[in-house]
């Protein structure tokens, strides 16, 4: 059972920063494969991965 919270909770926290980051990009289409598939945080992991800005 608790893996299964934990699980929950990353999956949420993932899939809330993706969606604020494909909102401000505008990604549309990332926000909305984010916000339909439920994937237990591997794309918005890969999205966030993919769509990093270096700020330097």
């Amino acid at each position: 059972m608790p893996v299964i919270v934990v699980l929950a909770l990353f999956d949420a926290v993932m899939k809330a920063i993706a969606m604020w980051k494909s909102a401000r990009n505008n990604h549309l289409v990332w926000f909305v494969c984010i916000a339909v598939f439920n994937t237990i945080g591997i794309l918005p992991i890969v999205y966030l991965v993919l769509h990093k800005q270096n700020k330097l």
